[in-house]
């Protein structure tokens, strides 16, 4: 039972709500606040018909109630409905759970009861939690996307409202909003919202007249171009980086660049590395021609470049943060860092 709960992912949550599978207890936790907040609204919308929320639906905050008094909530028996739904939201600031453990020996099968514990990683070597899951209790955690993974994430958010996406404007919009998941939907949301009538796909167009991010100056095409080491337009897009410090701050493209010369030093290990579709399966790409830059990298790069280059990364990264760098400011150690790479 408490691998089972170990090992749940937001999609196995959400299938069994949707087919009215409930567990007694929920205990919602992690970084990440926009699965939290998906799991407790859907509870909150869907348990319940309209005219039985009223007596049936409590919403609590943890720092306006006590353990006990939530204990107490959660025995109460519904009113004319077969389940009542109680949700105490930022459930961290909870303090002597000792009640809470308690209820969680026997809970009322009447009651769904929903803690949202944001912001921070839930303790599961704590007794309460071994309790819960033997109560069938079900304890997920919402942990942040890595930078690699937002293209995925944009296109199966999209493909779930009818809307598919260019790669291109996939990765524009990811570098651009980073991976901050309510703010990422809420700007594929009014993406869908900006597309023509009839429309289905989001351009690169698109994303650069209504997200403000230039189609020709951004991570992605940085890339490209360091794969292909077109000097004159890196430097352009190095420039235009500069001129946009809030939006292309240092920190936000060092990540970039490391993973793609990470995984150039993984193709020059591949056996096989002139294959373009195993290429993609080796570094879980979505298809052969994703692997297109790696393919053009292996022509410019030499493996003790590569190498080199990640050392040189790692650097930047360390003086960005002021390690061993007084007053060198990010587009200056940007400059330093591109050169390095193309000569």
């Amino acid at each position: 039972m408490a691998e089972k709960n170990l090992s749940i992912t937001y999609g196995t949550v959400m299938r069994d709500l949707k087919t009215r599978k409930f567990a007694p207890i929920y205990i919602l936790g992690g970084q990440e606040s926009y699965y939290i907040d998906k799991i407790s609204d859907y509870l909150a919308q869907n348990v319940l018909q309209p005219e039985e929320r009223d007596f049936n639906q409590t919403i609590v905050y943890g720092s306006d109630v006590t353990s006990a008094q939530v204990a107490d909530m959660a025995l109460r028996y519904p009113m004319m409905s077969e389940h009542q739904v109680i949700i105490v939201k930022e459930s961290q600031t909870l303090k002597n759970l000792d009640p809470l453990q308690k209820y969680f020996e026997k809970p009322q099968k009447s009651t769904i009861l929903v803690f949202c514990h944001k912001n921070g990683k839930l303790d599961l070597r704590k007794k309460i939690y071994s309790v819960a899951r033997k109560a069938g209790a079900v304890i997920f955690e919402g942990k942040k996307l890595y930078d690699r993974d937002l293209p995925g994430f944009i296109d199966t958010y999209l493909k779930l409202k009818g809307v598919t996406i260019e790669p291109k404007a996939s990765q524009m919009v990811g570098d651009h909003v980073g991976s901050d998941l309510n703010r990422l939907t809420s700007e594929l949301d009014k993406l869908m919202i900006s597309l023509p009538k009839d429309e289905k796909r989001i351009t690169a167009d698109l994303v650069e007249k209504e997200v403000g991010v230039s189609k020709d100056f951004n991570i992605f095409e940085l890339q490209k171009a360091l794969a292909k080491k077109e000097i004159f337009k890196v430097n352009e897009i190095v420039t235009y980086f500069n001129k946009n410090p809030k939006s292309y701050p240092i920190y936000r493209l060092l990540p970039q660049l490391f993973s793609y010369f990470q995984n150039l030093l993984i193709v020059e290990y591949m056996p096989n590395r002139n294959n373009q579709n195993e290429v993609a399966a080796k570094l879980g790409l979505r298809g052969g021609w994703a692997a297109g830059d790696y393919m053009t990298g292996l022509r410019y790069y030499s493996l003790q470049k590569v190498i080199l280059i990640l050392e040189k990364i790692r650097d930047t990264d360390a003086k960005s943060k002021g390690i061993g760098n007084p007053n060198t400011d990010g587009g200056e150690l940007l400059r330093e860092l591109i050169f390095f790479i193309l000569h």
